[in-house]
């Protein structure tokens, strides 16, 4: 079953109501929504992604999510992702987007927090292991394994948001 997502421009504004398949294969700019999870020593949750997944096969990711569907917000789209794919509802914390063009095809890129005290229950079509990692683990961790193409990317954008958020808090 192929989804519906919105075909946005460099501003992110809506173009038209496309099939996945086509903003791919066409290239056109369209919306995803991932999540970094943190537990609660602060640790960000890996996982490697099944062998039976069209994209990416066995590669590892920092974030978990996918398409944003036509109608649907960032942040819709995130929480549901998180509930399909790893089996938990939390609420979702927006913290950087930013146009992506690495992968399959460009897209918008919604970044996404949350913290997880639940034990996970990962679908394992989609997920084949999961683990948690300090930031100085996951660095190491990278550096050794494969991840999908936006990975690198999504955690240097979320560690930079983060911490400038910290840094302007301690100014107040």
């Amino acid at each position: 079953m192929n989804e519906f997502v919105e075909h946005v421009d460099e501003r992110d504004q809506v173009l038209a109501v496309v099939s996945r398949s086509d903003a791919v294969r066409q290239g056109w700019l369209h919306r995803i929504a991932v999540t970094v999870c943190r537990d609660h020593e602060g640790r960000i949750l890996v996982h490697r992604r099944s062998e039976g997944v069209s994209r990416f096969p066995g590669h590892y990711e920092v974030a978990a999510g996918g398409a944003v569907t036509a109608g649907e917000s960032y942040q819709e789209a995130a929480g549901r992702e998180l509930a399909e794919e790893l089996g938990i509802r939390v609420p979702v914390r927006f913290i950087v987007k930013f146009l992506n063009r690495s992968g399959l095809s460009p897209h918008w890129l919604a970044v996404h927090e949350a913290v997880v005290l639940a034990d996970l229950q990962p679908d394992p079509d989609e997920i084949m292991w999961h683990g948690w990692l300090s930031e100085s683990e996951l660095r190491r961790f990278m550096r050794q394994h494969p991840f999908t193409p936006d990975s690198r990317e999504t955690l240097s954008r979320y560690l930079t948001a983060v911490s400038g958020a910290v840094e302007d808090a301690e100014q107040v």
